[in-house]
């Protein structure tokens, strides 16, 4: 075995002061205790951070992280949302070629590796070519997000997305061509062949779901849950823009997220991406329904989405993991913050949460790797991989916090500057200065 020496590492019931974890040759936990080991000849890296368990990146389109930024200059006099943003984002998936998007996904997940994240969750709608047309190889593009997974060292899931109309009872744009499967049939072909494309990086995982119900007819929407495989989780949109709501209510006679509830079986299978929108009822119903939402807070500040009602859903018994989406910010330890402080700004006062730091890195973790199709028993155990995000303690506000207010300090004032290394199965996928 290869063993460390970390100066802490956070398990649920608290910190492991000091910790030594020993792992074998497929990167699992085989020695987790505060004393060194007593095997002679043992070799100990001693490693002088504090270990925090991986962090769970829910919810990526990989190739907008080739747009990051591009998007920020406005006219005068005109108004700029999610559905202008969004014409730039078509315009950046026109221009992509498998090679291209190879690229991009592999520079995303290395500097999500360098940020602390050990895994990611690729909802993928790029699809087809230029044209629109299938590849030979239908899940090319799936394919290549694999490849640059495997190349960066990175966990992923691959969620291949079912993407059929324009929006709500509307024919797809041709801006949209290289998303659309045009009935469920074609898109459990694209699923079959996705789930051929993991099997090439044993790193890799499958899922699937809908783009949303605005892009996807109601009908088979419901067809695609009860055809589709029953061990995977199931990935969609719903609910980020209030014009969304409006043209739900318009079409379906309700709202996204009531049309959900009351039409599929929610359960812990489901990831309901943003929720931005919501009553209070429907706010209640999902968190008791089991289901659990993704929140890409810097996605959704940076379109102007809104913000999503997290006391009122965490008090109801809702779980969430958090994603980078269109990737305008990457530090996951920024995105946890500003899911408290949104909620603090609402309702105008600091307790958003008991402790915070503790709960939104329990609940991220555990509902980040439900998302990803895997089901863990602690932040680290006997025979669960050693994925790892370790922070350096030399650094002074660190350095000064004891266990008590180590992990707020990590939360509250870190950045990725304070990674000392990333390890996924055991092994560095990310050292500081590489």
């Amino acid at each position: 075995m290869h063993y460390f020496h970390f100066s802490a590492l956070l398990l649920q019931s608290g910190w492991l002061r000091p910790a030594y974890v020993g792992v074998d040759e497929q990167g699992l936990i085989q020695y987790l205790s505060a004393e060194a080991p007593t095997e002679p000849g043992a070799i100990i890296e001693t490693v002088a951070g504090a270990a925090l368990p991986g962090f769970q990146n829910a919810h990526s389109h990989a190739f907008q992280y080739g747009m990051a930024g591009h998007a920020e200059q406005h006219e005068p006099g005109t108004r700029d949302d999610f559905w202008s943003w969004r014409e730039a984002m078509y315009a950046c998936a026109e221009t992509f070629s498998p090679e291209q998007n190879e690229q991009v996904a592999t520079t995303l997940y290395r500097h999500l590796l360098r940020n602390g994240y050990t895994s990611v969750v690729e909802f993928h709608y790029l699809h087809h070519d230029a044209t629109g047309r299938p590849y030979a190889n239908l899940a090319e593009m799936g394919e290549r997000l694999v490849a640059a997974a495997r190349a960066a060292g990175i966990k992923i899931t691959l969620v291949p997305v079912f993407y059929q109309k324009g929006d709500f009872g509307r024919e797809p744009a041709p801006r949209q061509r290289r998303f659309i499967s045009p009935d469920a049939d074609a898109y459990f072909r694209l699923l079959d062949a996705s789930r051929q494309a993991v099997t090439y990086y044993e790193r890799a995982r499958l899922g699937f779901g809908v783009h949303s119900l605005r892009a996807v007819e109601a009908a088979d929407v419901l067809a695609t849950h009860a055809q589709g495989p029953k061990d995977l989780p199931f990935h969609l949109h719903a609910a980020e823009q209030t014009l969304e709501v409006e043209r739900s209510l318009a079409h379906l006679g309700a709202r996204p997220v009531e049309w959900l509830l009351d039409n599929l079986p929610l359960d812990e299978r489901f990831h309901l991406v943003h929720c931005t929108h919501m009553t209070p009822e429907e706010t209640r119903r999902l968190a008791q329904s089991g289901a659990q939402v993704v929140l890409c807070p810097g996605t959704e500040g940076n379109l102007g989405d809104g913000i999503f009602p997290l006391v009122d859903y965490a008090q109801a018994g809702g779980r969430w993991s958090i994603g980078t989406d269109s990737h305008i910010s990457l530090n996951p330890l920024e995105d946890l913050r500003w899911l408290d402080y949104g909620q603090r700004l609402i309702h105008r006062r600091r307790n958003t949460f008991a402790d915070g730091a503790t709960t939104l890195v329990d609940t991220t973790f555990f509902a980040g790797q439900r998302a990803a199709g895997r089901h863990l028993s602690d932040y680290f155990a006997p025979g669960q991989p050693l994925d790892a995000a370790v922070y350096d303690l030399r650094q002074p506000l660190l350095a000064q916090a004891g266990p008590q207010h180590l992990l707020p300090a990590l939360v509250y004032t870190t950045d990725p500057t304070a990674v000392l290394g990333t390890l996924v199965d055991g092994c560095w996928a990310y050292r500081a200065g590489e």
